[in-house]
């Protein structure tokens, strides 16, 4: 796998949505440093896993993709909610296919198809059972990468942004309202939570709590998400949105897990 290659490729790619004084737009931008981060997230794991070589470069390569419809999801729809547009990952995994760079910096098939399908399953609840170990490390890692870089633009947003008049990072959801009962349902019982019932952004911040408890599959990925202390951003943030009292629970709940 010729990681610096695919790099150069996936970045000729992102400059193709540059305007004509070479800018990305800005929630381009916020994608493409994104995709950086999910990156050195990916390598954080790699090593503290004790990956192979070739297992590391593989879960690298999908980290660098996972994201790549992203663009022309926003060019064509102007939103990143896939319910208001396309499944990002189909639409990431279909442009990969389709410009052919994995065969151009990969020789061997089973790599590049375990590759495809982690892109495919980064976002989906569950990632299907009977993969071979390839595919599932490479899954696990973008989804746990992916995570650990979603708690930080959620922080960058919250510190660093006017997000109670421009919400589109939070897809301008509600930010005056009360959790859904059915988030919180879900949450406190461990389970993946349907993003139709998405209705606040007290819910999109309890949906990360939820990821704290059930959702990161590696030690080393709890490992990170409690040394950069993102639980306790959540709860202070979210008592900003709501004096609901759920959000104690679940936040306790959370760091018990830790």
């Amino acid at each position: 796998m010729n990681l610096e290659k695919l790099t150069r490729l996936y970045d000729a790619y992102v400059d193709t949505y540059r305007d004509a004084d070479g800018k990305l737009p800005s929630m381009m931008r916020l994608k493409r440093i994104h995709t950086g981060f999910v990156v050195k997230n990916a390598e954080a794991i790699a090593d503290g896993e004790n990956f192979d070589a070739a297992t590391r470069a593989a879960a690298l390569a999908a980290a660098l993709l996972h994201d790549t419809g992203r663009y022309e999801q926003l060019k064509l729809y102007n939103t990143f909610r896939d319910s208001d547009s396309v499944d990002h990952a189909v639409f990431s995994h279909d442009i990969v296919k389709e410009k052919g760079w994995l065969v151009e910096v990969c020789p061997d098939g089973a790599t590049r198809d375990a590759v495809l399908k982690a892109v495919l399953y980064h976002n989906r609840r569950e990632i299907p059972d009977g993969l071979d170990a390839l595919t599932e490390a490479c899954s696990h890692t973008v989804r746990d990468a992916d995570k650990l870089d979603i708690f930080r633009v959620l922080e960058d947003q919250v510190e660093n942004t006017d997000w109670r008049t421009d919400s589109r990072a939070f897809w301008n959801l509600r930010t005056d309202a009360a959790p859904s009962p059915a988030v919180v349902d879900c949450i406190a019982k461990g389970l993946p939570v349907d993003y139709q019932e998405i209705k606040s952004l007290a819910d999109f911040v309890l949906i990360q709590v939820g990821w704290m408890l059930s959702g990161l599959h590696y030690a080393t990925a709890r490992r990170i998400c409690r040394e950069r202390g993102h639980l306790e951003f959540r709860r202070r943030f979210l008592h900003e949105l709501t004096d609901d009292p759920s959000v104690d629970r679940l936040c306790d709940l959370a760091l018990a897990a830790e």
